[in-house]
């Protein structure tokens, strides 16, 4: 497993800003980059490929940094529709940062196509099905599956069958061979060390919605 230990944080009510949507920034790279990396292994892809999938998921959020003044340290309890023309542009903008830097192409093309849905109604190029590259599909059903069973300060988490479900009701959008791979992954005994890092993750975070 790639799991990273992370140290345990203190806040205050004072403290609840920027510093909490990065921590949970990190959280989500992390959960994103290990359920990627299991779930390439589980489609029988070789160790580079597996790798350069868990480091897509690590950094494949990236480009949120550069919208802070929008996301970062708001104190409301939903992300107003303004904003989500904001939220849209991080997929682009995360391309634009990795580029300059050594990273593959399939890492740079998972990264910006990570929002691609496999009807074609996601973003940033409205992609449809064998179009969008094979590692942002992976990305895609572990990213929304991060996000759903996390606790957010403007919603609870979900338990693991509910967002199951969820994703089963919205299973358009996603890769029929790489969901049910998914499923597998999480009815297997590979999704106990992960299940323990949601939980901790989460109890962290419900701290800090309790101390706001």
């Amino acid at each position: 497993m790639l799991l990273q230990e992370i140290g345990t944080l203190e806040w205050s009510k004072q403290e609840y800003t920027a510093k909490d949507d990065l921590s949970e920034a990190i959280d989500h790279g992390i959960l994103v980059s290990n359920l990627a990396f299991l779930l390439s292994k589980e489609l029988g892809k070789d160790d580079e490929f597996c790798y350069a999938m868990a480091e897509a998921g690590m950094v494949h959020d990236i480009g949120k940094l550069k919208l802070g003044k929008y996301l970062y340290g708001r104190n409301k309890d939903t992300l107003v529709i303004e904003e989500m023309k904001y939220v849209r542009m991080h997929p682009t903008i995360g391309y634009d940062i990795l580029k300059n830097y050594e990273y593959s192409d399939i890492i740079l093309e998972t990264v910006y196509h990570h929002h691609e849905n496999y009807d074609g109604s996601g973003y940033p190029d409205n992609l449809k099905e064998k179009s969008i590259p094979y590692g942002a599909r992976i990305l895609r059903t572990c990213d929304v599956f991060a996000a759903l069973i996390s606790e957010r300060r403007y919603r609870a988490a979900f338990d693991i069958d509910t967002a199951i479900e969820l994703m089963v009701e919205e299973v358009k959008n996603f890769d029929m061979e790489i969901f049910l791979a998914f499923l597998r992954i999480v009815n297997s005994d590979k999704f106990n060390e992960i299940q323990s890092f949601i939980e901790s993750i989460n109890k962290k975070n419900m701290f800090i919605k309790d101390t706001k």
